[in-house]
C-alpha cells in the first residue's frame, strides 16, 4: 500500500458557516478519498511555525512515503517547500489550498473546494515546477520589496478571514500617501541599473496578491518575472503606475515600471531592506541573491497547459 503524508494548517479557511474551505471541516472525506485510491494516510496538522518545513524534512528523510500533501495557505505552502528542498530526497507534492489568497494555487489552476481540490491531485499526474532560491530560503511564486509588500504579513489572520481580499485593499490604501524610495543596485544577464525604487517583485504566478495580474507566465521555463517600480514624481505618474500593476504586460510598461524576464538576478542596497516570501516577512538584507532552480519540484496536478514551456513549443 502506498503511504501518504497529509500536513495541513488547521487555523488557514474560513468558518464554515461563512462558506468554508478549510480542511479541517472536511478532513474525514478527504482522507477517505485518498484511501480509495491505495493510500495509506498520515495525518499531521501544524502546531507552530516552520513546522510544516521541519516535518516535511523528516518525512522526506525517511523514505517510506510517495507523496506530500500539504493543506494551508501560501505561507504555508512556502514552509513545506523550504522542507523538500532541503531534503536529499525530494517527494512529489500535493496542495489544497485554504488560504486567502493563494496565488500559486490559482496559477495551477487547482480549484478552490477543497473536495475537488484532493481529488484534482490524485487524478492528476506529476508537474516538474521551477522554485525559487532567495539566499539561504526558499520560495514558490514571489519575493518582493518596498510599498505594500508587509500588507499580507501585517494584516491581522482574522481581519483576512472575515473580508478576504478587501482586506489587503484597505491596509494598502493606508501606505499611499508614505511611499518610500530605496536605493538600489540590480545585476542581471550582464545588465547594471542603479536607481530609486518604491517597489519590486520576482514572481513565478500569473496573480499576485489576488489583485495583480500577468501575461505569459510559465512555471517551468527556468526563468522569473521581475518587476521594478521607479519613485513616482507625480501623481499622475503614481496613477498610471497603478493601472500598470492591475495588468502586468511586457509591450505595456512606461517608464517607471521596468519589466524583464531571467533566471538569476542580485539586489544590492546600502541599507537594510525588508522583504517579504511567498506572502510572509522574508527579513532585511543589504544583498539578495535570486536564482531560478528550474523543474526543482515536482507538484501533483492536471498539467495546465498554458503555463509549462512544454505546451508552448509542440
Amino acid at each position: 500500500m502506498k503511504k501518504l503524508f497529509f500536513i495541513f494548517n488547521p487555523s488557514s479557511g474560513k468558518n464554515p458557516s461563512t462558506g468554508s474551505t478549510s480542511v479541517r471541516f472536511r478532513l474525514w472525506k478527504i482522507i477517505d478519498i485518498f484511501t480509495k485510491k491505495g493510500y495509506m494516510v498520515t495525518v499531521y496538522p501544524t502546531q507552530c511555525q516552520m513546522d510544516a518545513c521541519e516535518q516535511t524534512r523528516n518525512v522526506c528523510s525517511q523514505g517510506i512515503y510517495n507523496l506530500i500533501i500539504c493543506s494551508g495557505g501560501d505561507g504555508t505552502l512556502n514552509e513545506v517547500i523550504h522542507g523538500i528542498m532541503t531534503s536529499q530526497n525530494k517527494l512529489p507534492l500535493g496542495y489544497i489550498p485554504t488560504g486567502t489568497t493563494n496565488d500559486f494555487a490559482k496559477t495551477l489552476g487547482i480549484p478552490k473546494k477543497v473536495i475537488s481540490a484532493a481529488e484534482w491531485i490524485i487524478y492528476g499526474e506529476p508537474f516538474a515546477c521551477d522554485i525559487g532560491s532567495f539566499n539561504e530560503r526558499y520560495f514558490t511564486y514571489i519575493a518582493a520589496f518596498g510599498a505594500f509588500t508587509d500588507v499580507s504579513y501585517e494584516t491581522p489572520q482574522q481581519f483576512k478571514n472575515i473580508i478576504g481580499h478587501s482586506a489587503y485593499i484597505l491596509e494598502g490604501l493606508k501606505r499611499m500617501g508614505s511611499l518610500k524610495s530605496y536605493r538600489m543596485k540590480i545585476e542581471y544577464d550582464g545588465n547594471v541599473i542603479e536607481d530609486d525604487f518604491v517597489f519590486g517583485m520576482v514572481t513565478n504566478s500569473s496573480s499576485v496578491g489576488g489583485l495583480l495580474s500577468q501575461d505569459n507566465v510559465l512555471l517551468d521555463d527556468g526563468v522569473f518575472e521581475i518587476t521594478l517600480i521607479k519613485k513616482p514624481s507625480s501623481v499622475a505618474e503614481l496613477n498610471l503606475i497603478v493601472t500598470s500593476l492591475l495588468n502586468i504586460k511586457e509591450n505595456k510598461v512606461n517608464d517607471r515600471v521596468l519589466f524583464f524576464k531571467t533566471s538569476k538576478i542580485t539586489f544590492s542596497s546600502e541599507s537594510e531592506i525588508a522583504w517579504t516570501i511567498d506572502g510572509e516577512y522574508g527579513g532585511s538584507e543589504r544583498e539578495v541573491c535570486i536564482e531560478n532552480k528550474n523543474k526543482a519540484v515536482e507538484f501533483y496536478v492536471k498539467k495546465p497547459l498554458l503555463l509549462t514551456k512544454e505546451s508552448t513549443e509542440s
